[in-house]
């Protein structure tokens, strides 16, 4: 961590707690991600542990969520023997991830901690609850609001020359798809929280670059989505855009008010007059003891 530690600001430099730290080799440093690895797989193996158990309550509040959205009396089919137990086993994983969010985000900042200072080790509580929360909320987001909408819009398709007669395969896999990534996405705004307090981004540069984010974020979307049809993108992208707008407002709250990084005007033509003054008193000594030599 030492290159890391010689870019960083130099009010830093008398932290007590820094001595001894930043000296992690290569070789520690892959030692230290595999065994931060192996406890985040173990975690969530006992999630999928103890979802196995709630399995088919969990199987059935998604099924039926996915069920409502399609015409009546349709039914999920699957061809392939095997693409039951696919559904059965990918659901507990996804169960199990969601269970061990806390300890695996935990984890993560276990593994970037020894790069920062003390002050900044202070932020494990809100990263692990922030990270946990979005993961929460973007699952939610998705099982709720941004599936059933995609699978209604498929839906209306649907006639009596065209029946809709999805697979579990192929349902489960845009269900799968869209989850994680809006897991991945609610995560914005605590990316921005960390970064507007290290003092990295401001909530006037989210702002300026509105436009261009805009244009990143449908980018994003296409890809997160990897489909081609334009409904699936914007479902994608609004919330993106809707997140970006959040994250300015924590940037705004969270980061150094200009007033605090600067002085006012007004303090800065008091403190003119003042040096003005020093000056002129200062000569006009100087004078005086010229005129007594």
């Amino acid at each position: 961590m030492a290159p890391w530690r010689a870019i960083r600001p130099a009010s830093h430099e008398n932290d007590d707690e820094d001595a001894g730290e930043g000296t992690m080799g290569f070789l520690d440093h892959l030692e230290e991600l595999r065994r931060r690895i192996i406890r985040s797989c173990i975690a969530i193996g006992l999630g999928m542990a103890v979802s196995a158990i709630f399995i088919d309550r969990i199987a059935n509040f998604v099924l039926g969520q996915i069920l409502r959205t399609l015409p009546a009396g349709s039914a999920l089919i699957y061809t392939n023997p095997s693409e039951g137990f696919s559904f059965w086993f990918t659901l507990a994983l996804i169960a199990g991830v969601v269970l061990a969010a806390p300890f695996v985000m935990y984890q993560v900042w276990g593994f970037i901690a020894p790069g920062l200072y003390a002050s900044e080790k202070k932020f494990v509580v809100p990263f692990v609850l922030l990270t946990s929360v979005g993961t929460i909320a973007g699952a939610l987001f998705s099982n709720y609001f941004l599936f059933p909408g995609m699978m209604k819009f498929f839906s209306t398709f649907s006639s009596k020359y065209l029946v809709m007669m999805p697979s579990i395969n192929d349902t489960f896999d845009h269900y799968t798809k869209m989850m994680l990534g809006m897991v991945v996405v609610f995560q914005m705004p605590t990316l921005v929280y960390f970064l507007a307090r290290l003092r990295l981004v401001t909530a006037r540069f989210l702002w300026r670059h509105l436009g261009h984010a805009i244009l990143i974020i449908f980018i994003v979307a296409a890809l997160l989505t990897s489909s081609t049809d334009a409904w699936t993108q914007t479902m994608f992208a609004l919330p993106m855009m809707g997140l970006y707008l959040i994250s300015i407002v924590i940037a705004w709250i969270v980061g150094p008010k200009r007033e605090k990084e600067i002085a006012s005007p007004g303090t800065a033509s008091k403190l003119g007059g003042l040096v003005i003054a020093a000056t002129v008193f200062e000569q006009a000594r100087r004078r005086r003891l010229a005129d007594r030599v």
